[in-house]
């Protein structure tokens, strides 16, 4: 069995500027660990994959096409693949995602 805590995680290098950390990488699938601080952003972008996201910690607003949401902890968010999204926090807490995306994508994101 192969556990890993997010905080023992390297830090991946992104377009967006911010702590991810790659948890689960096989041919199948990915898991990424977002955390946002406060007044931080991602670059909206489009992805070529399904992307679904679940908030473990905080409180964001999630762009996803012409949508835009509020969200908080324990809520899972579907991102379809080439529709642009992004996420913001705006409150004074971190926000702590985890992205998932089926099937492991082959290229990176279009940012736009």
């Amino acid at each position: 069995m192969k556990t890993i805590k997010y905080t023992e995680a390297d830090k991946k290098k992104n377009p967006h500027g911010v702590d991810t950390r790659l948890l689960y990488d096989s041919e199948h699938a990915q898991a990424i660990h977002l955390t946002l601080q406060p007044g931080q952003s991602l670059k909206k972008h489009i992805t070529s994959v399904d992307v679904y996201f679940y908030v473990l910690e905080g409180e964001g607003v999630v762009e996803i096409g012409d949508e835009e949401k509020t969200v908080t902890r324990d809520t899972l968010i579907d991102s379809p693949k080439d529709i642009p999204h992004n996420w913001h926090n705006r409150s004074d807490k971190p926000l702590r995602v985890l992205i998932n995306k089926v099937p492991k994508p082959t290229k990176g994101p279009k940012i736009l």
